[in-house]
């Protein structure tokens, strides 16, 4: 745990654990990287613990949460692993626009 705040019993600590996940799970529209950074930093971790947590490269995580790299699947499912979450593939809601729209005066869609 970060060392700037005090130690948390099991308990608190697994509470920040639920807080963060259903965070993240309640918000979709955020990507990989904010959603790492979020599970960090409301489980009170380091980069660098959470590198060691998860077995990935400290640089490797660092450059994720920075937007520098977008990670592979491997490395996104062993940072999420470190929470009991799994990267997964979902059908995305068509957003508007996506969708073609309708020209009545041309005759074009």
């Amino acid at each position: 745990m970060d060392k700037r705040y005090t130690a948390l019993t099991l308990q608190q600590q697994m509470e920040l654990r639920r807080k963060a996940v259903e965070d993240v799970l309640a918000h979709p529209e955020w990507r990989l990287p904010e959603a790492i950074r979020h599970l960090r930093k409301t489980m009170r971790l380091t980069t660098a613990e959470l590198a060691k947590l998860s077995g990935v490269a400290f640089r490797t995580l660092q450059d994720i949460e920075q937007e520098r790299s977008e990670g592979s699947v491997q490395t996104m499912s062993r940072i999420f692993a470190v929470l009991g979450l799994k990267l997964g593939v979902v059908r995305a809601a068509p957003s508007s626009a996506s969708t073609p729209t309708h020209r009545a005066a041309d005759g074009e869609l």
